[in-house]
């Protein structure tokens, strides 16, 4: 799985037919620590996100077993939208100025 925020949508009109009533997303993937990072995925929304929302992205054949992805033209699939991310930040923050 992977970390990312919905920047975008794609539309095509013209598509696979398996791909028919699916939204596709851009999704911008994005450390733990929120920091966007310079690398893109077109992805099947499977939890209706929407565009500025953190999202877990799953690919390859995990994405095929995502809800109505079964058997389809599918290599990245949004699976989760994200409400918070603990990373202990207590710890990382005395981490930091024991290196300083």
């Amino acid at each position: 799985m992977t970390l990312g925020r919905v920047v975008g949508t794609v539309v095509a009109t013209r598509k696979d037919e398996q791909l028919e009533g699916f939204k596709l997303l851009v999704v911008r993937t994005v450390g733990p620590d929120g920091v966007e990072k310079n690398s893109y995925v077109v992805a099947v929304d499977t939890v209706d996100a929407g565009v500025g929302e953190l999202v877990l992205v799953v690919s390859g054949s995990s994405a095929r077993m995502s809800t109505g992805c079964t058997d389809r033209p599918v290599d990245a699939a949004v699976v989760g939208i994200i409400d918070s991310i603990d990373l202990a930040s207590a710890a990382l923050a005395g981490a930091r100025a024991q290196s300083t």
